[in-house]
């Protein structure tokens, strides 16, 4: 412990009013919370001051980072804060690491108040790259909309922020180190841990690791490729998959964590894990992956590069949970996935007779469902899965059911995914981002999209590509009606739904780093047998969304 007390100083800071918390946080370009004098402590003060004092007091954090540019910096200044707004004790990852869903495990596992995580996900790093602040609460899942109000409305009117800036913590040092703050009865107390123990031993618990590590190491040993993309979960791969399970150290790539990722958005898509895909292209192994920046995304590839959609890879999961030791004990208590996600995990939960909930995008709106036992898996269409486990999107975790999968069924990727197709339908989908869009212009069109396929004779409408016509069935804003409390989410997301079943959904995320508004387009067309699409799903997408909006700007000649 200090030997002189460390004094909390008050200093004097005027409100930003663009500090309101989107769907994963507070992102924004690292040189606003680099570079803005007390950007960083203006949010870090309103997130603390949104947490009721009498439960702030005395109570524990977790603090972790994907390793990107300025996470020591900000790590070290919301130490300093943490102590002087009276935090009794901060766990923190090795060196500030710590993954997403490790994160999510940690609070829970310690019964801690919430924790702090500073990533900006899939988003690119170093200097000229993004950077966020997420604050989880104590179930280990994102801010409700109740928390994220509540941290907005503190920084309209912010005046000042408590800290302790002669407060140094070397987070290279594991163990506890105690200090000892001014006009404070007990000392502040900073426990540096192993970044991938609590979450490893997690893991334990749900699956047959055994059984993993004869698929990985045994007669027929299955070669595979996972590609961290240099952030935070190259530590979790070599650990796991490598030292627990038995994969070869050449089987876990870009490893070391890097400030920039080397260079590339640590996003585990076919475009940015390309390296990954040309790999597995050669055939020289039969399962591939890739996982983001905060270890809660990932990316499914079978022998020869087989791409596995994140929606077609929920509802696989879905269909055989049935090879996970954990869910056979628990049993099913239901599925959730996003709106915009595809209805491929609709028709497993039919089949297993298992209720489906639909909900708004935002990992948080799963919190409810599983805290109140009704959900066991749920995911989104970008790359995010997980279960009831923690409250926390996963990739390693779903890196490991495929994995277990494959050790049971003992099928490659590519057998299991159209044995999947020909027993329950395949969904075509693909997604549309429009990204930096003008606020107003964004806003505006959602507005004129709405007033248009609510109008009674948008529903007559169909929409030919080649000789398929889509013709609407129905279309709406969507609405979630939370079944356990009956919270109201409005204005989610526009849908068309057609009689077929197929999708068109437009959306305006909440996800991006600041630098305008993003518009998302979803296109899901079902086809229940082998007949071909007319070219690749992309073009009918393209198509299909290019006359649904020339006819709801008046080009009706695309119409037939």
């Amino acid at each position: 412990m200090e030997t002189n007390p460390i004094p909390v100083v008050t200093v004097q800071t005027s409100p930003f009013d663009d500090q309101r918390p989107g769907t994963n946080g507070l992102r924004r370009k690292t040189e606003v919370f680099e570079g803005k004098k007390n950007y960083l402590q203006n949010y870090i003060q309103s997130l603390l001051s949104s947490i009721d004092l009498r439960d702030r007091q005395g109570c524990t954090m977790v603090v972790g980072s994907d390793g990107r540019y300025f996470s020591r910096a900000a790590t070290e200044v919301i130490v300093q804060m943490a102590a002087a707004n009276g935090i009794g004790r901060l766990v923190i990852g090795h060196n500030g690491l710590l993954s997403t869903p490790a994160v999510s495990c940690i609070i829970r596992k310690i019964k801690a108040i919430g924790g702090i995580i500073l990533t900006a996900s899939h988003n690119p790093g170093g200097p000229g790259g993004d950077f966020g602040v997420k604050f989880n609460v104590a179930n280990g899942g994102p801010s409700p909309d109740t928390v994220m109000e509540k941290i907005a409305q503190v920084s309209r009117t912010l005046e000042e922020y408590t800290i302790c800036p002669d407060l140094r913590i070397d987070l290279a040092r594991l163990g506890r180190h105690d200090f000892d703050l001014e006009n404070k009865f007990k000392p502040f107390r900073v426990e540096i841990v192993d970044s991938v123990d609590v979450y490893l031993n997690m893991l334990r618990t749900i699956f047959d690791f055994s059984a993993i590590k004869s698929l990985l190491t045994g007669p027929e040993q299955l070669k595979i490729r996972v590609d961290a993309m240099n952030g935070v979960m190259g530590p979790y791969v070599r650990r796991i998959l490598c030292d627990e399970l038995g994969a070869p150290a050449n089987a876990a790539v870009n490893c070391v964590p890097l400030e920039d990722f080397g260079g590339r958005p640590p996003e585990p898509s076919l475009t940015y894990a390309a390296p990954l895909v040309d790999a597995m292209k050669g055939g020289d192994f039969g399962f591939g992956a890739a996982l983001d920046a905060d270890g809660d995304r990932y990316m499914i590839l079978g022998e020869n590069g087989f791409f596995v959609n994140p929606s077609d890879s929920l509802a696989v999961m879905a269909a055989n949970l049935s090879c996970i030791p954990y869910f056979r004990q628990l049993g099913l208590r239901g599925f959730a996935r996003s709106m915009a996600t595809s209805t491929a995990l609709d028709r497993v939960a039919k089949a297993l007779k298992v209720t489906l909930y639909e909900t708004p995008t935002g990992w948080r709106f799963f919190g409810n469902l599983m805290d109140s036992g009704s959900c066991s898996l749920c995911g989104e269409e970008s790359f995010g899965t997980s279960s009831d486990h923690i409250r926390e999107k996963d990739g390693l975790w779903s890196v490991l059911v495929w994995l277990s999968i494959m050790a049971v069924r003992k099928q490659g990727v590519e057998e299991i995914v159209k044995d999947h197709w020909a027993k329950l339908g395949r969904n075509y989908f693909c997604r549309f981002d429009y990204e930096g869009v003008d606020p107003r212009a964004a806003f505006y069109l959602m507005r004129d999209l709405e007033g248009v396929i609510t109008d009674k004779a948008f529903l007559t409408q169909k929409f030919a590509v080649g000789t398929n016509v889509y013709c609407v069935e129905r279309a709406d804003n969507f609405e979630y009606i939370d079944p356990v409390d009956g919270t109201v989410v409005r204005n989610q997301g526009l849908r068309i739904v057609f009689t077929d079943a197929s999708r068109l959904v437009f959306r305006l995320s909440g996800s991006g780093g600041g630098a305008g508004a993003t518009v998302r387009i979803y296109l899901s067309v079902i086809r229940y047998d082998e007949t071909p699409l007319p070219g690749n799903h992309n073009t009918i997408g393209s198509v299909v969304m290019t006359q649904a909006v020339a006819y709801l700007y008046g080009y009706h000649g695309y119409l037939t």
